[in-house]
């Protein structure tokens, strides 16, 4: 029987700060730090930076330069996969899962939904995969939309035939993004853009997966509620370990329980991986936090963009914050305090958004 590791709520947090690379000493560069994270989140929203520029300028402070993050895309030491930025040699870890895709053994109805969608669409899919072969890399609108059934949703992606289409064949390791253009996405063949290695069997390669997660959460839950994309839960990776206070089985990395803490304070993108599963936020740093982008303004508790605080091995508020590039300023809206500052704290806080603006060259603005 494996040793079960018990740990209090403190012992917990550190392991998942020092996984993230969130603690006192900085990681030596963004491959290194992406190799660890396993990944950066992309997404369009960028009130204050670009989630992934942030995550990386959470880590390794100002010394971080946007256009590092692009000259690595470009050279193809990163690689764009399904709106995650991964090291390049991970995509080995998937090329077994693309070929097998819509999945093997026995479908589920959504499964076979998306399988014979594609199949009543492969005129159109050949037509792209011709058009990308003599004149790739090129953007989505570039591309036939000759769909001879189109796509049904109730959501954004109603009627997108093409991108819906370049989606499942990115899932099917046909294509690949090649690239930026502005906000466009380039798409190419999968073979021109992904490195040239043998995959690594499916089920080998979702152990190594379910490895590497937990090596960057540090605790995860063995199996867990499903998130599009990346999973959250870590299977049998690791060894098994409970929670002072918090019911039920953990996994956790080993080769992080007695690693020395030396915390520090950091701001974080609302997609940052370490509050980015908002249960295991609650249960191992009782904190509560939502995205509210998407509310009313008149709903909001802390803002459109708020970046979680971390000071120490706790979470202990939000900046409401949102860059003005036209007006030169980080419009400042409020501080929230989910716990008693003191002054050593909140003089910390006022120095990390120092460091915010001075990245990203841009004045401190205080709203009214």
């Amino acid at each position: 029987m494996p040793q079960i590791h018990r740990l209090s709520r403190a012992d917990a947090r550190r392991v998942a700060v020092l996984a993230q690379l969130l603690h006192g000493e900085r990681p030596g560069g963004l491959l290194p730090a992406a190799r660890r994270l396993t990944l950066l989140q992309l997404d369009p929203v960028s009130a204050v930076a670009p989630s992934a520029d942030l995550v990386a300028w959470s880590r390794l402070g100002s010394s971080y330069v946007p256009g590092h993050l692009r000259a690595a895309l470009d050279e193809r030491r990163l690689i764009e996969l399904r709106a995650m930025v991964r090291p390049a040699e991970d995509i080995t870890l998937y090329r077994a899962e693309m070929a097998e895709w819509p999945g093997r053994g026995e479908l589920t109805e959504w499964q076979r939904h998306r399988r014979d969608w594609v199949l009543a669409n492969d005129r159109c899919r050949r037509e792209i995969l011709a058009r990308l072969r003599d004149e790739g890399p090129l953007p989505s609108r570039r591309l036939p939309d000759t769909c001879d059934r189109p796509w049904s949703s109730t959501g954004w992606t109603d009627s997108k035939n093409v991108t819906q289409l370049l989606e499942f064949m990115v899932q099917r390791g046909e294509v690949a993004v090649a690239g930026r253009a502005g906000r466009d996405r380039l798409w190419d063949l999968a073979g021109r853009v992904y490195p040239d290695h043998p995959p690594v069997p499916t089920g080998e390669a979702r152990r190594e997966r379910d490895r590497r997660r937990l090596r960057a959460l540090g605790l995860a839950r063995p199996r867990g509620p499903e998130f599009p994309v990346e999973p959250a839960d870590v299977g049998e990776a690791g060894e098994p370990a409970l929670v002072e206070g918090v019911r039920g089985e953990w996994r956790v990395d080993p080769a992080l329980l007695d690693v020395p803490f030396h915390g520090r304070t950091a701001l974080l993108s609302p997609f940052d991986r370490l509050v980015h599963d908002r249960t295991r936020t609650q249960e191992l740093f009782e904190y509560d936090y939502q995205l509210e982008m998407y509310k009313p303004a008149a709903k909001r508790r802390w803002g459109y963009y708020a970046l979680p605080v971390l000071h120490g091995d706790r979470l202990v508020g939000k900046v409401d914050a949102r860059a003005d590039r036209k007006g030169g300023v980080l419009v400042v809206n409020a501080v929230h305090r989910d716990v008693p500052f003191t002054a050593d704290l909140a003089a910390e806080v006022e120095r990390e958004i120092a460091d915010l603006a001075g990245w990203l060259g841009l004045e401190i603005c205080r709203a009214a």
